[in-house]
């Protein structure tokens, strides 16, 4: 089964469609790597009566039915996207704080080995690349004379 609409994935995730829902899943579907703060603004520009802590709540609400995922760059905000399921991970610069995706380097699912798991049964890894983004290190590179 395809799915192609956002109640739908609403509905796939176990969860009950509502219009704080729909407008917090379209803007994470516009937006991926957006902070709950960027999502709130989004939403409040759309549904003005909406509160805060209404697109709070369907953001961990998305993120504990497995629909969106949690990131947590070091020093950052919490940013949430909706590609879930996959081994993917990320680029963030250092500068801007563009974040963009990146699939695993090699192989099916080599971040899932580590060296020593210490006796874990591992589910899951997180990798961030972190470095400067083009237009950053274009805009920090001397003018030539």
């Amino acid at each position: 089964m395809t799915i192609t609409t956002a109640p739908e994935a609403i509905r796939a995730s176990g969860l009950r469609v509502t219009e704080s829902r729909t407008a917090v899943y379209a803007v994470l579907h516009a937006r991926p790597h957006a902070s709950a703060d960027d999502v709130y603004a989004a939403v409040a520009e759309r549904m003005p009566q909406t509160s805060r802590q209404s697109v709070y709540n369907a953001l961990n609400d998305f993120a504990d039915a497995g629909l969106a995922r949690r990131i947590e760059p070091a020093g950052r905000s919490m940013l949430f996207e909706l590609r879930v399921g996959d081994n993917h991970h990320h680029l963030v610069c250092t500068e801007c704080g563009r974040v963009e995706d990146v699939d695993c380097a090699v192989g099916h699912t080599p971040c899932l080995h580590p060296s020593d798991d210490h006796g874990f049964e591992v589910a899951s890894a997180e990798v961030t690349y972190w470095g400067r983004c083009a237009a950053c290190a274009a805009s920090a590179a001397p003018a030539a004379s």
